[in-house]
């Protein structure tokens, strides 16, 4: 959908759309109310700004929707494509690397009690494990911040490509 597609949708509709970029309500309800948007920038900066007043429980409740790193997501929504594409370049053939990342999220996991959660487009599997190593020496408020980053790059990617879709 395109920009001027999306400023017409209802309420109602504008929240489907928002909702697999991130289920986080107050930041959706911040987008929609802005709205119209003059230009895709105005739209990305709004939701930008929208994203820094994240609360640590509403990060943790949109962690529940992303699948592990090497893992695919389930199911044909929105969300599970937008997984797919931003973790294609993981190399799930790779069968050392896949259990490189298995582990490596399992120690994540037992240190942190979250999914490890990274910005998977752009990356390879191997970059990826890079970050998930070098991330599990973080202390447990560095990680909380660097994960609420990662979910805003993610948040922002899904949403720019929801606006260019046409």
């Amino acid at each position: 959908m395109n920009l001027q597609q999306f400023n017409q949708l209802s309420v109602a509709e504008a929240e489907l759309r928002l909702r697999p970029c991130v289920n986080i309500a107050a930041w959706i309800a911040a987008v929609i109310a802005a709205r119209p948007f003059s230009s895709s920038d105005a739209a990305l900066a709004v939701a930008w700004q929208a994203a820094q007043n994240w609360r640590s429980e509403e990060v943790s409740l949109a962690l529940a929707q992303h699948p592990r790193i090497g893992e695919r997501a389930k199911g044909m929504e929105q969300d599970a494509q937008f997984s797919a594409r931003e973790q294609a370049a993981v190399n799930a053939q790779d069968t050392e690397l896949a259990q490189a990342l298995q582990a490596g999220n399992q120690r994540y996991e037992a240190q942190f009690g979250q999914v490890f959660l990274i910005r998977a487009a752009g990356r390879d599997g191997f970059a990826i494990l890079r970050e998930l190593e070098r991330r599990l020496k973080n202390s447990a408020e560095q990680e909380r911040q660097e994960t609420a980053e990662q979910l805003r790059e993610i948040v922002m990617l899904r949403f720019k490509e929801l606006l260019s879709d046409e």
